[in-house]
């Protein structure tokens, strides 16, 4: 039995790439690259690179465990965690690790979000497969950080302490976390050569993860081993429904990463986006020579450059003198929106729920 489980995190409702990521089928159910295939498709095929199918857990909000159903329907039923409440990452990976440990206590386990994009499956596999390596020979936390390109204020950023703990296979210690900074920071931080992105892959054996939750969030540990002797039995949900409402709402960046002494890094690189927005979204579709980049059969462009357009394949939209827009339209939306603007996106969301209701979110 392999000692490998990959767990995906796929309850997020993505309200940045609105009107396209909707409450009934948020971004990591779309076909959001125009592909064939989904985010959370996308990642599924890139674990079982890591570990056999049955070993795949998906967490996700009860709302959308049909959606995982059918679009992963190789995944076992039992392995698709329902949270009848949205409380953040570290209840969502105590649930998995305490459930893969009443599988398995020697399991290691990569978690992953489901609506990140990664090009360079390859590269991906090897830096994991070194952080499955060092992850089962330490007591540790260990994440995957990228090399930064440019001075985004979109990412979290990772300090690295230079302590070359591993320098073979680029493994750090991690010195500081720091949440999506401001323009001039994260300029510094390119500058400095200290800071890494955070991809928010996370690689670690259940024990150390478990151990790790019981330290810093112990009544969050408290609540989930209450349940040991239920996981995987016909008990299971109705426990994590007693439960849930109750659990802390936190990340588990700022509930455990940020406080662990044992917490390191692997600087590697794989042609990562978090996709957290239209504009990161660009730079993964194909532009045509005025660099509009589009997806969507049926669209006629004239005079317009830079735009982002993505329309139902049937549907015939001609646009004509836009210049750096954002052009969506998903069922009884349209979105038209200067790309500069994209960061007002959920206003308008909260917006548009305050004036029209739920209907259009």
């Amino acid at each position: 039995m392999s000692n490998i489980y990959c767990v995906i995190m796929a309850g997020g409702i993505g309200s940045r790439f609105w009107p396209m990521s909707r409450n009934a089928k948020p971004k990591q159910f779309l076909d959001i690259l125009g592909n064939g295939k989904t985010l959370i498709q996308q990642t599924f095929d890139r674990l079982t690179l890591l570990c056999p199918p049955e070993n795949i857990l998906v967490v996700t909000n009860e709302d959308y465990a049909q959606l995982v159903a059918e679009q992963l329907p190789a995944i076992l039923p039992q392995h698709i965690l329902s949270e009848p409440a949205r409380k953040n990452t570290a209840p969502c990976i105590a649930y998995a690790a305490y459930k893969i440990a009443a599988i398995n206590p020697e399991a290691l386990m990569v978690v992953a979000p489901s609506d990140h994009i990664i090009t360079n499956t390859a590269n991906f596999i090897t830096a994991a497969q070194k952080g499955i390596d060092f992850a089962s020979k330490h007591n540790c936390l260990l994440t995957l950080g990228i090399q930064p390109s440019r001075p985004d204020t979109g990412y979290g950023y990772i300090q690295v302490i230079d302590d070359k703990h591993d320098e073979a296979n680029k493994i750090s210690k991690v010195k500081t976390f720091t949440e999506k900074p401001n323009l001039e920071m994260a300029k510094f931080f390119l500058l400095s050569g200290e800071f890494l992105w955070n991809t928010g892959i996370t690689i670690s054996s259940v024990q150390a993860t478990m151990e790790a939750i019981k330290f810093h969030l112990p009544e969050l540990s408290v609540l989930f081993e209450e349940g040991i002797g239920l996981y995987n039995t016909t008990n299971e949900t109705e426990f994590i429904k007693r439960i849930y409402p109750v659990c802390t709402n936190i990340s588990i960046d700022f509930g455990v990463m940020e406080k662990a002494k044992n917490v390191y890094v692997l600087s590697t690189e794989f042609g990562w986006s978090d996709l957290g927005t239209y504009g990161s979204l660009y730079e993964h579709i194909k532009h045509d020579n005025n660099g509009n980049a589009v997806v969507g059969k049926n669209v006629m462009l004239y005079d317009s450059k830079n735009c982002i357009v993505n329309v139902p394949k049937n549907k015939l939209v001609v646009i004509q003198g836009l210049e750096d827009y954002i052009v969506v339209e998903r069922d009884d939306v349209l979105l038209i929106c200067k790309k500069d603007d994209e960061q007002n996106i959920r206003q308008y969301v909260n917006d548009v729920k305050i004036n029209k209701g739920d209907k259009y979110v």
